[in-house]
Formats: C-alpha cells, structure tokens, sequence
C-alpha cells in the first residue's frame, strides 16, 4: 500500500518522487492526463470548421447581397424607363386630344364666321329713308316735301322731313318671315357708318312710319315698333318669295 503525500508538499513533486521510486523512468500518461491533452485538440479542430462554414456562410451571404444589388438596379432601372415611357404615351395622347380640340374648334369658328360673314352690298342708286309726317289723299302737291305712294284707298301724300342717304349695305337678303307662317321678311344689314345715323331715327320715329325712298320712287313703308341700334332691319309684309325678291331689288335700286 502506497502512502499519500507527505501533507504541506506540492501533489506534483509527490507525483515526480512517486515515479523515481518505481525505477526512475518517465511516468506514462495517465487517464486523468490524457483528456486534458486530447480535448484542445478536439476544439481547435471545431473552431476550424466552425470558422470554415462561417467564411461559407459570409461568402454565401455576400454572393446573395450582391446578387440582390444586381438585381435592385436592374428593377430601378427598368421602373423609371417604364414611367418615362408611360409619361411620354400620357403626353402623346395629351397632345393629339389638344390637336384634335383646336382642331374642331377651328372648324366650329370657321363655319361659324362663314356662315356669318356677308359681303358688302353697293347699292344702284342711293337708298333715302324719311320719317313720315304726315299722309294726305291724293298727289302731292307741286312743291310739297314729300312723295306719292298708293295705298288702299289709291293715291296718297306723304308727308316727309330730314332723313338719311345709304348707298351700301352690309347685307340684303330674303328670309322666312318670323311672325307671319308662310311669309317672307327682307333682311337688310346697315353697315356701321350708319347704324348711328339710324339708330337717331328710329329712336324719334317709334309708332310712326318711314318711307323707303329710291330714284324719287316709294318702295316701301315700314312701321317703326321700337329703336333699331344693332343696324339690323327687318321689313315684313311680303306675302310670298317673288314679291320679296322683287323688293330687294327694287331696294338695292334695279328695275323691279
């Protein structure tokens, strides 16, 4: 039976004696010395693979990170040339619909402005409108300002004071009457020259006649229901289209 060691001396330099006594040789390892050489071993070589798949993983990672970028770029590249593509269609179809706008306004403004454009009429002989004064039967006497017409009843004198002379118009034409069905109304455009001139007259001569006068000839004789200012002269009566067309060229001073 062995003894322990000698209490107060180190385990270790009782271990050293303890082999000495058995002959001098270097103890062998014993089992409570060989885990302790094998575990570090065993640990570094874990370490190892761990730091081997951690490069793997890191590696991995960076592939996909940069895969990933690639692919980032790629979709934000690819987004605004859709969007610059998509904006430029937008701006298309913006452009052609602003076209095709202008474009039919400019058709609508033109046959507006055709159908409201006339020309000027010059006129054969001058056209002189008088405020009626006053009307007598008969001939008028030798020297009397005033012109002989018929009427109803036959020869009659009217009466006349100051008026005004056009020798052209904007406009003359026949038109379907507005208040008599079956009717026909001659439609005469003053030019703006005399459309003051006009509008004077008419404003002294509301309820009263005027007398259409050319080449010393009575050719009709409108009642006057209210100022006329905008130049526009409406004269109705005509029962049928020749006898309108037969009044604006007497108007216009031709041969009737």
């Amino acid at each position: 039976m062995k003894a322990g060691p000698e209490p107060g001396r180190d385990p270790a330099e009782a271990l050293g004696q303890e082999s000495l006594r058995d002959g001098g040789r270097r103890p062998e390892a014993t089992t409570a010395v060989l885990p302790a050489a094998t575990r570090p071993l065993g640990t570094e070589a874990e370490r190892r693979r761990a730091r081997a798949a951690q490069r793997q993983r890191e590696a991995a990672e960076m592939k996909r990170s940069r895969a990933a970028r690639r692919q980032g770029r790629a979709y934000r590249e690819a987004a605004p040339a859709r969007a610059a593509d998509q904006h430029r269609s937008a701006l298309l179809v913006m452009v052609l619909t602003l076209g095709l706008l202008i474009a039919a306004v400019a058709v609508t403004g033109g046959m507006i402005a055709s159908s409201m454009r006339t020309r000027p009429v010059a006129l054969a002989a001058p056209l002189h409108i008088y405020p009626v004064a006053q009307v007598l039967p008969g001939q008028c006497p030798a020297g009397t300002q005033g012109i002989t017409g018929q009427a109803a009843t036959g020869a009659t004198c009217y009466r006349l004071t100051q008026g005004i002379a056009i020798h052209k118009v904007a406009d003359l034409r026949v038109q379907k009457s507005r208040v008599k069905p079956g009717g026909y109304d001659v439609a005469v455009t003053l030019r703006p020259a005399d459309r003051r001139a006009f509008a004077q007259l008419t404003r002294a001569t509301v309820g009263r006649d005027l007398a259409f006068v050319v080449r010393d000839r009575l050719v009709t004789l409108p009642r006057v229901d209210m100022a006329i200012t905008d130049g526009k002269v409406i004269v109705t009566g005509s029962p049928d289209r020749p006898s309108a067309n037969a009044l604006v060229r007497q108007l216009k001073g031709r041969a009737g």
